[in-house]
């Protein structure tokens, strides 16, 4: 699909990838709205867009993802007046840690969010598309989505879940002029591991050579959809990398780590 004149929403605009996807889509689309908690970076947001592009229609859609309720009714909301033709599922919660210490309260959310959030609101919008014969949807989900990973399991499990499921949906609407998506970048230098590792002091992992900056990543997945690709892996080592980990059997990642936790 092309972007240009499009009616886009974006969730989780205020921050990280969100935010960038606002920008990159400034000066191609005709509408946007912008959907997160924080109501203060999105009007923060809003008047830096606005003055790229003075023409834009801007819309502020203060929303908490992990409320069912609250995504019903954005889903109503946002196509009330004009409908949508490009649906960004870009909100998400990680929680790094023990599934044993886990806070329930925190794992419910992050599965309120990534998953029932995604579903719910591609629901709400998806027949209009299909009627319109035009539209897009890219869900954001994550490289850990294609591996268990320990210490974030339920991370990575609800990644797991929008990959597939994007791949599912794309089939489904195959020939109704409607682009599906599943962007799958790894390391990137946002606030998200901050907010995952819930004040506990933890160095990053990953190598400064696997990160890519978040401009790289959110072209990535606008040119997929542009292209109408159906999983878009950003970054040379991380599609290599995840390449290699989808070939891997289980039972060497089992081995992998078990030598982890010994060497720990």
């Amino acid at each position: 699909m092309k972007l240009d004149n499009c009616s886009a929403v974006i969730t989780g605009a205020s921050a990280g990838i969100g935010r960038e996807f606002a920008r990159q889509l400034a000066l191609h689309a005709q509408r946007m709205v912008l959907v997160a908690r924080r109501g203060d970076r999105l009007e923060e947001l809003r008047l830096e867009l606005q003055a790229r592009n003075p023409a834009l229609r801007i819309e502020i859609e203060v929303a908490d993802l992990s409320v069912l309720e609250q995504v019903m009714e954005l889903g109503r909301d946002v196509s009330k007046d004009k409908p949508v033709d490009f649906l960004i599922n870009n909100a998400g919660l990680g929680d790094y840690g023990a599934v044993s210490t886990a806070d329930p309260k925190r794992l419910n959310e992050m599965i309120q969010v990534n998953v029932l959030a995604v579903t719910a609101l591609t629901r709400a919008l998806l027949p209009q598309m299909i009627a319109q014969n035009r539209g897009a949807i890219l869900n954001v989900s994550s490289s850990a989505g294609f591996l268990p990973i320990p210490g974030f399991a339920v991370y990575a499990a609800t990644k797991a879940y929008v990959t597939s499921f994007s791949e599912a949906l794309r089939a489904e609407v195959r020939g109704s002029g409607i682009s599906v998506c599943a962007l799958c970048p790894g390391p990137v230098h946002t606030e998200f591991m901050a907010v995952a590792a819930q004040g506990q002091s933890r160095s990053e992992n990953a190598p400064e050579f696997v990160h890519v900056p978040v401009e790289k990543v959110v072209r990535a997945g606008l040119n997929g959809i542009e292209l109408d690709k159906a999983l878009v892996i950003p970054g040379t080592f991380m599609k290599i990398g995840m390449a290699l980990a989808r070939l891997s059997p289980t039972v060497l990642m089992r081995l992998g780590w078990r030598f982890s936790q010994r060497r720990g």
